[in-house]
C-alpha cells in the first residue's frame, strides 16, 4: 500500500465511528465554521465527547479550526476566542486496487492545452506531457533520502546493476499503484492505475502509460532499462525490461 493510499484509509477510517461521522457530517453541512457546543447540541451528543471526535477529525486533516470572538465584540472584557470548526479542503477517495485518474486527468488536460495553443497532434502532445509528468515523479522521488518499498514483489534474488535498477524502478512505480512484479531480469505491472480509461480508449491511454513509465525510467537514469507495450491478461499494457 503507497503512503498516500494509507493516508486517505486512515482519513476515512475515522469516519466509521458513527458520532465521529455524524459530526463530520454536520459541520460540513454548515455554511460558517461551528463552535463545539453548538455541534453537540446538534447531533445530541455530550460535549466531552464531542471535543474528542472533532479534535481527531482535525488530525487526520478532515476539518480545520480557526479561533473567533463569536459575539463580535473586541477589546477588553470581550471574552476569549471561541475554537471553531470548518470543513477541510481535503479530498479522500480510496480505490482497490489504487487508480489514479485525477493524474490521468492532469496529463490529458494539459495536454489537451498544450494540442490547442501550440497546434501539434493530440497524441505528440499526450506522450510529451506523459513524459514529462514521469520525469517529475522521478524526481521527487530522487529529493527523498529513501524510497519505501511497498507492494515490491520479486522472484530473484540480488544480480549486480540490472537488478539494482529493476528494484529502483519498481519501488518508485509502486508509489503510483502499478504493483510492480519482478521476475527473469524485467518487470511486470500488476494494476493500472488507469484501468478503466484504459478499456475504453486503450490506444490513447497505453500510450501515455509507456511515455509516463519510460519517463519515470529515463528520470531516474536508470541505464540498461526499457519499457515496451506487451499487454498480457490481468497486467499492465507496459513492460520493463532489464
Amino acid at each position: 500500500m503507497s503512503d498516500e493510499l494509507a493516508e486517505q484509509v486512515a482519513g476515512v477510517g475515522a469516519l466509521l465511528e458513527p458520532a465521529r461521522r455524524a459530526l463530520y457530517l454536520y459541520v460540513a453541512a454548515q455554511p460558517d465554521a461551528v463552535s463545539r457546543e453548538h455541534a453537540a447540541d446538534a447531533v445530541d451528543l455530550p460535549l466531552h465527547s464531542v471535543k474528542f471526535h472533532l479534535d481527531r477529525l482535525v488530525e487526520e486533516g478532515l476539518l480545520d479550526v480557526e479561533f473567533r470572538r463569536l459575539s463580535g465584540r473586541t477589546g477588553p472584557g470581550a471574552g476569549r476566542p471561541s475554537k471553531l470548526y470548518r470543513r477541510s479542503s481535503r479530498q479522500l477517495s480510496v480505490s482497490l486496487p489504487e487508480r489514479h485518474y485525477d493524474l490521468a486527468g492532469d496529463v490529458l488536460a494539459t495536454a489537451i492545452h498544450r494540442s490547442l495553443g501550440d497546434a501539434v497532434p493530440i497524441a505528440d502532445a499526450v506522450r510529451d506531457v506523459a513524459e514529462e509528468e514521469g520525469r517529475r515523479i522521478a524526481a521527487a522521488a530522487a529529493d527523498e533520502s529513501k524510497v519505501a518499498a511497498p507492494g515490491v514483489a520479486s522472484a530473484v534474488g540480488t544480480g549486480g546493476d540490472h537488478h539494482d535498477n529493476l528494484v529502483r524502478a519498481a519501488r518508485v512505480l509502486a508509489r503510483h499503484g502499478y504493483e510492480p512484479r519482478i521476475s527473469d531480469r524485467e518487470i511486470r505491472l500488476a494494476n493500472c492505475p488507469f484501468d478503466k480509461l484504459a478499456a475504453k480508449h486503450i490506444e490513447l491511454v497505453c500510450g501515455m502509460n509507456l511515455a509516463l513509465i519510460g519517463g519515470v525510467i529515463d528520470g531516474l537514469d536508470l541505464r540498461g532499462l526499457s519499457v515496451e507495450l506487451a499487454p498480457q491478461p490481468g497486467y499492465c499494457c507496459v513492460k520493463i525490461r532489464g
